[in-house]
């Protein structure tokens, strides 16, 4: 039970400050809508068969699969993000899937959009390695849970036997 209870302290532990918010929600924002895109279809993506068959004419195969994995990590990461749920590990995961994402598509084209360069994605990975170094902050639910965590470690450390 104690290893358990460490290892959750430790994925949900943070800074307290509220610069993580200024990241978090902008970030959660674009991911949980890039996501959607692919999953979907929505706001102008190509849903998962589109997004699927793209990604497979590039090189990730098997298409669906791969477009299905980075789809779900960037909504469903998106919507944990804004809340400030599981942000470490969360932010760990689209820093992954930008770096996928930069080396795969946009490394070959430079640096600036314009050009279908990597300036976003980098902007992106940068946000959520930040994220992955500070935590969700202190307007997270991070942070109501590891205080609720620290609160039930010192209950049971200092019961009398």
């Amino acid at each position: 039970m104690n290893t358990i209870r460490t290892t959750l302290t430790n994925l949900i532990s943070t800074q307290d400050t509220y610069s993580s918010l200024a990241l978090r929600l902008p970030l959660g924002i674009i991911f949980a809508a890039h996501g959607a895109q692919k999953l979907f279809g929505w706001f102008g993506g190509y849903g998962l068969q589109g997004t699927g068959q793209w990604m497979a004419s590039i090189g990730l195969e098997p298409g669906v699969l791969m477009a299905a994995l980075a789809g779900s990590a960037e909504f469903f990461g998106g919507l944990l993000l804004i809340a400030g749920l599981l942000t470490r590990p969360v932010a760990l995961v689209l820093a992954f899937t930008m770096l996928i994402a930069i080396v795969s598509v946009h490394l070959g084209n430079g640096l600036f959009m314009s050009n279908n360069g990597y300036e976003f994605g980098l902007a992106l990975l940068s946000g959520a390695v930040a994220l992955v170094i500070s935590g969700g902050g202190s307007a997270s639910v991070d942070r109501w849970l590891s205080t609720r965590v620290a609160k039930q470690s010192r209950n049971f450390v200092h019961r009398p036997a």
